[in-house]
C-alpha cells in the first residue's frame, strides 16, 4: 500500500504521521471489568462505565486546578469511587481490576490497521494521558510494540488533554505542521481538542454516539479503525 493510496482512502491529505489515542481507541477500557464481570455481579456494566467517566473527570478537574496526579493514581481514585457508589461489589476485586487494566485487550482490527498504515512510510504513534509505564504495559500485552514508532505520554507535562501542549508533543518531536498529522480518537472531547490544535482528525465513533462540539468537527467519522483503510 502506497502513501498516496492511504492518503486518498483516509481523507487525510498526505498524512505524514498517524497518531492514536490509547484508551478507548486502541485499547478497550471496558475489558478489565468484563474479565471479572461474574464476580462483580449485576452492576458490572454500570460500574465499568462510571469508572471511565470518573477517571476522565479527574483529569479535567485537576488540570483546571493547576494540580496534578498521574493517570495511574487517578485511575485508582476513580475505581475507589466506584466501590463506594456500588457497595454490593466486592472491594477485594480491586487488585484484580487494576491488574486487568494494565493489560487491556486491544480492539480486533488494531494490529492489521497499524501494520497497513506503517507500510505507507508514515510515522505511527500513540498520544495518551497514560503514564509511560501504563502505556508500555498495555502495548506489550497487546503485542503491538513493533508497529509503533513512538509513544507520547503527557505525564511529563503535568497536564492532560485537551491542553494544546499535549498535542504539541507530537508536532515538536516530528517537526511537522499540525495538518500533516492524522489524529484518531474514540473520545469526541479529544477530537475537539486535537481539531482546535490543527490536526487532521478522525473520530472513531464505535458506540454511534451523537455529535457534539460542533465548532470543532472531525474531518471524518468512522465506525472503527478499519475505516482508515476504507474497509469500515
Amino acid at each position: 500500500m502506497t502513501d498516496e493510496t492511504v492518503s486518498r482512502e483516509t481523507g487525510a491529505s498526505e498524512a505524514r504521521a498517524y497518531v492514536f489515542d490509547a484508551y478507548g481507541t486502541l485499547f478497550d477500557v471496558h475489558a478489565a471489568v468484563r474479565r471479572h464481570a461474574a464476580a462483580l455481579g449485576p452492576d458490572a456494566q454500570a460500574f465499568s462505565g462510571l469508572w471511565r467517566v470518573k477517571q476522565l473527570e479527574y483529569t479535567w478537574v485537576t488540570s483546571l486546578m493547576g494540580q496534578h496526579r498521574d493517570f495511574q493514581a487517578l485511575t485508582e481514585d476513580a475505581l475507589d469511587f466506584c466501590f463506594g457508589r456500588f457497595p454490593g461489589v466486592d472491594k477485594g476485586l480491586r487488585g484484580d481490576l487494576l491488574d486487568a487494566y494494565r493489560k487491556l485487550d486491544c480492539f480486533p482490527e488494531v494490529p492489521a490497521v497499524l501494520s497497513a498504515l506503517r507500510e505507507s512510510g508514515a510515522k505511527i504513534a500513540i498520544l495518551s494521558n497514560g503514564t509511560p509505564r501504563m502505556l508500555d504495559e498495555a502495548v506489550e500485552a497487546a503485542g503491538i510494540g513493533h508497529l509503533l514508532d513512538d509513544i507520547f505520554s503527557v505525564d511529563a507535562l503535568k497536564i492532560y488533554k485537551t491542553a494544546p501542549a499535549a498535542y504539541a508533543l507530537v508536532t515538536s518531536t516530528y517537526r511537522l505542521a499540525a495538518p500533516d498529522i492524522a489524529f484518531q480518537s474514540s473520545n469526541r472531547w479529544d477530537i475537539a481538542g486535537a481539531k482546535a490544535f490543527g490536526f487532521t482528525c478522525h473520530w472513531i465513533n464505535r458506540s454511534n454516539a451523537p455529535e457534539e462540539y460542533a465548532a470543532f468537527a472531525p474531518d471524518k467519522v468512522l465506525a472503527s479503525l478499519d475505516g482508515l483503510l476504507g474497509s469500515g
